[in-house]
């Protein structure tokens, strides 16, 4: 079973021995918007819903709790929950991975002592985008909270961590773990010991106490105490890792992009980290058991499919997601027009949090099916400008580019992301491999599969795309674009008070 909790939804999935899905179980949860730039979950409703749907499935399928040979998790990477060890309440709603709220903090931060060495130690950029921030700016809000996580009353967990904690007991018994995905996006974790590290735990002021143990992605680490009983949890992965694997991308050079409401793209790099001077992310990709790490480059496009929902949902222009691709495709071209989703600011390469998305090249003859292409395309050359990093980064350019996610079933968008690319767009006949990525962890952990080779036989391609727009022409719409991204910026500044 695969557990993929998501941003926008929790989904339980079954599969058989042969990797192939027998049921699943998905309910979405709210987005709540308590005020401009923040974005919360109810950690308690996702937890419910999660241990709901586990019984759900297994009675969709026909099957006997007896039958599931373990669980693994995939989860939503960033976004932070602190609760009460000995309740098991939140300390308030979960703060999701979108959420601006630390800019503030997170400038002040990187004028301190001690700043320039969070990205040696952690891999990742002194941003807001990732956990300690949101752990410190709950702390700073409450002293005595503070005082209760230093003596470990107060425990914090990405989603992964909370779920796994209330599988198996919570107050009563809970396994308060982590594995090397979710921890390395907290900046909490050095990057080559897999540990916390003191000195960035001194730096962003977060107790050891709190914290949950670092363990790989594929043990067993512990069986569920909550009906059906006794199911061991056996594999955890961040939610783009989870792709990375599910992908079998498992040799360095191998590369996916999970396009979805943020879109995040990988490539293996092997066991050594692969440092970026051209703004991407350094991370774990995976750790089976007692092997060595697996590390990975990221790209990280935080609107992609919230760009589609904006144009379904708030301006009305469509009434279903899906409808974008014909409404795309009444027009040739985009019209000299470039959208620039900047909602919460631009993520990598250019990381500009006071970014604010535009709209460029409006004239009168723009029509709804130009704003429709000229979306579809913001996505494509999102995704230009980071695998254009990565080859910078990696001294080699990537070759193809796996797809999946829920925006791949746009053909149209596939074909412009091969043609901004200029190279083949594969996607996989199971194009939500985030759930089978960690089931294909845990299946590893119980011996279902004897080793990784088994899964790439269980991998098939359902359609690719090859470029066919011109080199002169793809290059001459990236510099429009890439012009338009350079206007998003500095627009964002306290108001004064």
């Amino acid at each position: 079973m695969a557990i993929d909790q998501g941003t926008t939804s929790s989904r339980a999935i079954l599969y058989d021995a042969t990797g192939q899905q027998v049921s699943i179980v998905q309910r979405e949860h709210r987005q709540l918007y308590p005020a401009a730039g923040r974005v919360e979950h109810d950690a308690t409703e996702i937890r419910r819903q999660v241990e709901a749907s586990i019984g759900r499935v297994i009675g969709a399928a026909g099957i006997t709790p007896a039958q599931v040979v373990a669980i693994g998790i995939a989860n939503q990477r960033e976004t932070t929950v602190l609760w009460d060890r000995r309740t098991g309440v939140p300390v308030g709603n979960a703060i999701v991975w979108q959420d601006t709220r630390t800019e503030d903090l997170v400038t002040r931060l990187a004028g301190s002592a001690g700043a320039a060495e969070v990205t040696r130690r952690s891999g990742l950029p002194l941003l807001g985008y990732f956990a300690a921030p949101r752990i410190r700016w709950i702390l700073d809000r409450d002293e005595r909270l503070r005082e209760r996580a230093e003596r470990g009353h107060i425990l914090f967990g990405t989603m992964d961590s909370w779920l796994i904690w209330n599988l198996t007991g919570g107050p009563d018994g809970g396994v308060h773990v982590t594995d090397v995905t979710n921890a390395g996006r907290t900046m909490l974790m050095n990057l080559r010991t897999l540990d916390w590290d003191d000195p960035l735990l001194t730096f962003f002021g977060v107790p050891r106490a709190m914290l949950p143990e670092i363990r790989s992605n594929a043990e067993i680490y512990g069986h569920t105490a909550i009906a059906p009983k006794g199911i061991a949890i056996a594999a955890a992965l961040g939610d783009q890792q989870a792709a990375l694997f599910g992908q079998t991308c498992f040799e360095a050079g191998e590369a996916k992009c999970t396009y979805g409401t943020g879109s995040f793209l990988l490539a293996n790099t092997g066991t050594e980290p692969v440092y970026s001077t051209h703004g991407l992310l350094t991370t774990v990709g995976f750790r089976i058991g007692d092997e060595p790490a697996r590390y990975a480059l990221e790209g990280s496009m935080v609107a992609t499919g919230t760009l589609v929902q904006w144009l379904r949902d708030r301006l009305g222009l469509i009434d279903a997601a899906p409808e974008i691709e014909t409404l795309a495709a009444t027009v040739a071209d985009n019209g000299g027009c470039y959208v620039v989703p900047a909602f919460s600011g631009l993520f990598a390469p250019r990381w500009r949090a006071e970014a604010r998305g535009v709209i460029a090249g409006l004239t009168s003859y723009i029509t709804r099916g130009h704003l429709a292409r000229a979306v579809l395309e913001a996505t494509a050359w999102q995704t230009r400008e980071v695998v254009d990093a990565m080859n910078a980064d990696s001294g080699h350019a990537l070759a193809e580019l796996r797809v999946d996610g829920g925006m791949t079933s746009n053909h149209l968008l596939m074909q412009q992301i091969s043609d901004a690319l200029g190279i083949p767009v594969e996607r996989p006949l199971f194009s939500e491999t985030v759930s089978r990525g960690a089931a294909y962890a845990a299946g590893l952990t119980v011996g279902l599969w004897p080793d990784m080779t088994g899964l790439r036989r269980n991998r098939h391609t359902a359609a690719r795309w090859q470029p066919t727009a011109a080199a002169d022409r793809r290059e001459h719409e990236y510099r429009q674009w890439s012009r338009a991204a350079e206007l998003t910026y500095n627009w964002h500044e306290p108001v004064p008070r």
